[in-house]
């Protein structure tokens, strides 16, 4: 039987003065009151209660009992307080991890709103192209673009990051603008190392799904390093539209393709716990 229970029981029959009252305030019979109140005399080797026909009276054992269950309870009754409390207002570090181009342009400007809304988390924000092992690592999340690999992690899919193709204006000058994503095979562009991204990628359009293999001068698994390849003039790069905006918006890249849509997919993973 626990024994927190039977602690309440003992303190609620000292309140009120017999087993039917306490049965009554605590919506249990007088005969389960009775039980708890033998078995924890039995787990203590004491007699709590003295018992009459009408009555019960606490013994001396019973007066000192009683009072360290009224702080034994009220500590409990702050605890689960205090874990209610954390469940309705989130509290504490939360250790992200996630890839530095989409850390730095995607997330890092929303992580201040997260924060005002939440004043006691404190963030611990670590930015790597690589893959980080969430658990050894002490991580409590990681977002992870593209295709996921099987673990015993939990994903939430997020909304899939837009890829935009752009090259910079020294290079365009140098070859023929793309058209159409076909054309792509006779440019150098710029390809994602370990990923699909090195070797194809997808566009969508009006005529749907269009797959363009890419031959790759340059690779990288950096997405800040592809951004700076494309800024000198190396090829032709698909890439965060959040990462080149600025880019585009300034001129020193240029938008190729606007009418053709891509997409990589987006994930939040956290442990099971």
């Amino acid at each position: 039987m626990d024994r927190f229970a039977s602690m309440e029981v003992f303190a609620t029959v000292a309140d009120t003065g017999s087993f039917a009252a306490a049965a009554d305030a605590a919506g249990i019979s007088a005969a389960m009151v009775g039980k708890h109140i033998r078995q924890l005399e039995e787990h203590l080797g004491v007699r709590l209660l003295n018992r009459t026909t009408r009555r019960q009276s606490l013994t001396d054992a019973g007066r000192d009992f009683l009072e360290r269950t009224r702080i034994v309870l009220a500590e409990l009754e702050a605890a689960e307080a205090l874990a209610a409390e954390s469940r309705a207002k989130p509290r504490g570090e939360l250790r992200i991890n996630a890839p530095f181009s989409f850390g730095v342009h995607s997330l890092s400007p929303l992580l201040p709103i997260y924060m005002t809304e939440n004043p006691e988390v404190s963030v611990r924000l670590t930015l790597s192209d690589r893959v980080v092992d969430l658990v050894d690592e002490g991580y409590d999340c990681v977002f992870r673009a593209g295709l996921l690999r099987d673990s015993a992690l939990i994903a939430r899919g997020l909304r899939p990051l837009r890829l935009i193709a752009c090259a910079s204006p020294t290079y365009l000058a140098q070859h023929t603008q793309p058209k159409r994503p076909s054309d792509l095979a006779r440019h150098t562009c710029l390809g994602f190392a370990g990923s699909a991204l090195e070797e194809r990628w997808t566009f969508y359009g009006d005529g749907g799904e269009t797959i363009v293999p890419i031959v790759s001068r340059f690779s990288t698994n950096s997405g800040e390093a592809l951004r700076q390849a494309a800024l000198a003039g190396l090829g032709i790069v698909l890439h965060v539209e959040e990462v080149l905006a600025d880019d585009v918006a300034t001129g020193r890249l240029v938008h190729i393709l606007p009418e053709w849509r891509s997409e990589r997919p987006l994930h939040i993973l956290y442990a099971p716990d």
